[in-house]
């Protein structure tokens, strides 16, 4: 459970009989889940027993790294009784050499710092088809929705929990959460907080190579990589952004402390509505909504779920807002570079769908 559970009244789930509580504490290398502290709070006071998991964003060995030490610190003071967990979904267009090193990375370096057992989180297509070799050797966690059992097309031999629906109500939550069946194997033998680690050290930044694809953007590219137009075309010394072709070799930095959370708005989901419609209507994907909100079944939302929509910091400047009006001949790289600002957050205050298409005449707001 996260903040998109959002109020819980602990007592009400302990006394309906649920046992165990996985709680989100943080995502990527900076991000702690906003009711991380209170869930922990009114989860130990009703007596449930309690695991921690970590939403892993990495995408590279050093990141991962980090971004371990991150989530060991987030949690180092609380007592806890299960395995930690790592929840590593979003494995978009890395091979899967990549994500079974950077996932073993993640879960060795949890365990190493936190003196705790780690377990892997994962739906059961990708246990089957993705993770294997070494990662294999650490218990499964497996969501599966729908079946009487877990398949047995894993690449493990035995599974700790099994997730089996996304949709559950149980009293004292007012959305729907996923529901699980833990063995003893979930249990830690060893108990209460973690070793004493410190914050994470000083950044660096690791470097990958990326083979441009035919419809590739750098904001694609970007998104990809959790970074920025600027800093990809800044380290190709890229004289236009708009402009790369297919076979392309680009080096993306990839920096350990990429940021994990922008501000966001809460969407309320209303009879009629589709994923479809509220991403037109906020110029955004129903790719980001899933993964933004760990949607899994893009055509199954309910009136009254919350949603998060991707929108804006508001920084409560009072500067006035600056506007500038695109003329025959702009790009938002030319426009950035003027007001000393980025692609990025042009893109992101003006809610511009494809970087690569501004109109003559069209209002933007520069970013203060």
């Amino acid at each position: 459970m996260s903040f998109y559970q959002e109020d819980i009244d602990f007592e009400q789930v302990a006394d309906s009989g649920i046992q165990v509580v996985y709680i989100r504490s943080s995502l990527g290398g900076d991000y702690i889940d906003p009711k991380f502290e209170d869930n922990y709070a009114k989860a130990s006071a009703a007596g449930l027993s309690i695991g921690f998991y970590h939403y892993v964003t990495a995408r590279s060995i050093s990141q991962a790294q980090y971004q371990a030490q991150f989530f060991v610190n987030t949690i180092q003071d609380k007592d806890f009784d299960c395995r930690l967990a790592m929840d590593f979904e979003d494995l978009q267009y890395l091979t899967d050499t990549e994500i079974n090193a950077i996932g073993l990375a993640f879960i060795q370096t949890v365990e190493q710092l936190s003196g705790k057992k780690a377990v892997v989180y994962s739906d059961s297509y990708n246990a089957g088809y993705t993770f294997s070799g070494a990662i294999t050797a650490y218990p499964l966690w497996v969501a599966e929705y729908g079946a009487a059992s877990p398949s047995d097309n894993s690449n493990w031999n035995f599974w700790v929990g099994w997730q089996h629906s996304d949709t559950g109500r149980i009293p004292g939550i007012s959305t729907n959460v996923d529901l699980d069946y833990f063995t003893d194997g979930i249990f830690l033998d060893n108990s209460g907080p973690v070793n004493p680690v410190p914050p994470p050290p000083e950044p660096s930044t690791s470097y990958v190579e990326y083979r441009v694809k035919s419809g590739d953007t750098l904001w694609n590219i970007a998104q990809l990589y959790h970074t920025s137009i600027t800093a990809i075309a800044n380290e190709n010394a890229l004289a236009n952004p708009n402009l790369i072709y297919p076979g392309q070799i680009l080096r993306i930095p990839i920096p350990d402390n990429t940021p994990s959370e922008d501000t966001y708005l809460t969407y309320t989901v209303k009879p009629g509505d589709t994923l479809w419609a509220i991403s037109r209507n906020y110029h955004t994907s129903i790719a980001d909504l899933v993964k933004l909100n760990q949607i899994h079944n893009e055509n199954l939302i309910y009136p009254g779920q919350k949603l998060r929509i991707p929108c804006t910091p508001d920084s409560g400047s009072s500067k006035p807002v600056q506007w500038y009006t695109v003329k025959s001949g702009d790009t938002l790289w030319a426009i950035a570079a003027k007001y000393n600002t980025t692609i990025s957050a042009l893109v992101s205050v003006n809610h511009i769908s494809n970087p690569n298409f501004i109109l003559i005449g069209q209002k933007l707001q520069i970013p203060s």
